[in-house]
């Protein structure tokens, strides 16, 4: 089992730009794939992005990110990121990554580490 932090979360105005970052720790980090899930009050956990160990797929939710969201990791520093351009104020949410070492899989239910979350704040 990998431990998570998230970081970067903040308050930015529309079309503006933001980096989380997911710290991890242990030596086992790279055996995982990674993944970016959302929570907006009063909705469902949604998926936002997944990334496989050694970065050769990456997928996204393309109804809502897609085109805007890049998923990345450096397996050197443990960490996985997500860069967030042209925020919209549907984007507000708590993100949480996670981990899983279900390849492929964007069901919430097969990531078996989370982290705490950070709030990302999109104002008009």
């Amino acid at each position: 089992q990998v431990q998570l932090v998230e970081s970067g979360g903040g308050l930015v105005q529309a079309g503006g730009s933001l980096r989380l970052s997911c710290a991890a720790s242990g030596r086992t980090f790279n055996s995982y794939a990674m993944g970016w899930f959302r929570q907006a009050p009063g909705k469902e956990r949604e998926f936002v992005a997944a990334i496989t160990s050694s970065s050769t797929i990456s997928t996204y939710n393309a109804n809502s990110v897609k085109g805007r969201f890049t998923i990345s990791r450096d397996n050197a520093k443990n960490t996985m990121y997500l860069q967030m351009n042209d925020l919209k104020p549907e984007d507000t949410a708590v993100y949480y990554c996670a981990a899983t070492l279900k390849f492929g899989s964007s069901r919430s239910t097969d990531f078996g580490s989370w982290g705490q979350g950070t709030q990302v704040t999109v104002s008009s």
